[in-house]
């Protein structure tokens, strides 16, 4: 035992994505291997990726080959092969996107060929059958098994019963009723709730990220009341000077304004009503940070000569630069559409990021994140759906003068010290590790 009373002990984390910007991930790992503890991050290869690194914070990511074809039985991918062979691209049969859930890389077949939202359940299936096979293989003993996303709980699951170690099912979002999920005709949403559900039982704790998903996961799954630990960024003090890489990555004037947009490049986060708000809040520009299935879409647009230089597309950062690019912009926006109920309740990344950089916000009015913006005062809300009204909102921040912005956006940042951090949210985790091993983490 350590002199801080920490019992060294393994953590696997099994994760549906590459591990490169998954923020949470990150903070967990890097909190456990800075107190001692051996870590590893059991994640999915992709091109470019090594198969095995060690993270700067101390932690190892494992990356497995998975698709669905390799999920297959022996005879039956042999089989699909020789069936494939003839109009092969040399890409699997599926790949995974960056929230865990699988993207056919051939053509969309016809709505009536589909077998009632089956089709996707099966690719699903087979994606998470390659992984927990392959995982099985590769991952080390665990003391705890934390498992993100559902395509990361059976792999967790698994894992859990080869070394009789507790498992956390981290269910981030509330997945019958989010993305591709939530399109999915009723039978084939029924069929997979009913799935999850068996899943989150055979957990020995289920965690989430806010109070609503936890109050609707404990009625739907029929377990104790989900542990909450919110995705707040670490604490971080203001610095001296403001950053400004936005204006150095691009070249801009110091004197323009930067809306940001981050996070995925997917429906229904905002995106397109951002873009359309644009002139609204001209001059400033708006730069969307991040990757996902609509960054070719979105790298079009920002190349329209009618937009005028305007909107602009950067990729990705690691979680360990993500504040300080943050911290470059004049107002972040996070317009999230009411379309399903994982996103009337969501309590994005984006928000406590924003509030740690100190910049001021234009969020939806939604249950979820208005109580957080209005508790702070440290931001706007607005109907997502209404380009005029994100317009207005974006822009009369930009027109307060300089200070006063500066003010908003200290408010969340105090909130931030306060209250919204990752190191208070990582005791109630650490706690909990504590109460499934029987030792202090």
């Amino acid at each position: 035992m350590s002199a801080a009373g920490i019992v060294p002990q393994r953590c696997v984390l099994v994760l549906p994505s590459t591990a490169e910007f998954d923020s949470r991930t990150y903070r967990i790992a890097s909190t456990l291997s800075a107190r001692g503890h051996d870590v590893t991050v059991l994640a999915r290869l992709a091109p470019g990726l090594p198969a095995s690194e060690t993270h700067p914070s101390g932690y190892r990511i494992l990356r497995i080959p998975v698709s669905a074809m390799a999920g297959l039985p022996g005879p039956l991918r042999a089989m699909a092969r020789l069936l494939r062979r003839p109009a092969s691209s040399g890409r699997p049969a599926a790949t995974v996107a960056a929230a865990g859930s699988p993207t056919p890389t051939a053509p969309a077949r016809p709505a009536r060929r589909r077998i009632g939202g089956l089709d996707r359940l099966a690719a699903i299936a087979l994606t998470v059958r390659a992984q927990r096979g392959a995982t099985h293989r590769l991952a080390p003993p665990a003391d705890v098994v934390h498992a993100m996303a559902y395509m990361g709980i059976p792999v967790g699951l698994d894992l859990g019963r080869r070394d009789h170690a507790p498992v956390i099912y981290d269910a981030r979002d509330i997945y019958v009723d989010a993305a591709n999920l939530a399109r999915l005709p009723g039978p084939a949403r029924r069929l997979f709730a009913r799935i999850e559900r068996g899943w989150a039982r055979r957990a020995q704790r289920v965690v989430t990220v806010n109070l609503p998903y936890a109050e609707v996961m404990a009625e739907r799954f029929g377990v104790p009341q989900p542990l909450v630990v919110l995705n707040c960024a670490y604490r971080r003090e203001p610095p001296a000077e403001r950053p400004r890489r936005f204006h150095q990555r691009l070249g801009l004037d110091p004197a323009t304004a930067v809306v940001l947009y981050h996070g995925g490049f997917s429906r229904d986060r905002g995106i397109e009503q951002l873009i359309e708000a644009l002139p609204a809040f001209a001059p400033a520009v708006l730069v969307l940070l991040g990757y996902g299935p609509l960054q070719a879409e979105l790298e079009r647009r920002a190349a329209d000569p009618a937009l005028a230089g305007r909107l602009h597309v950067l990729p990705a950062v690691p979680p360990t630069e993500l504040i300080d690019w943050v911290a470059s912009a004049d107002v972040v926006a996070m317009p999230i559409q009411p379309t399903t109920l994982n996103h009337r309740l969501t309590t994005p990344n984006k928000l406590f990021e924003a509030m740690a950089a100190g910049v001021p916000i234009v969020a939806s009015d939604l249950p979820g994140m208005a109580g957080i913006v209005r508790e702070a005062d440290c931001g706007v809300l607005v109907d997502p759906t209404d380009p005029a009204a994100i317009g207005a909102a974006i822009g009369g921040l930009l027109a307060l003068p300089a200070a006063e912005r500066a003010a908003i956006g200290g408010r969340g940042q105090a909130a931030h010290l306060a209250t919204y951090n990752w190191e208070a949210q990582a005791a109630i985790l650490l706690a909990e590790y504590g109460r499934l091993t029987g030792r202090p983490w």
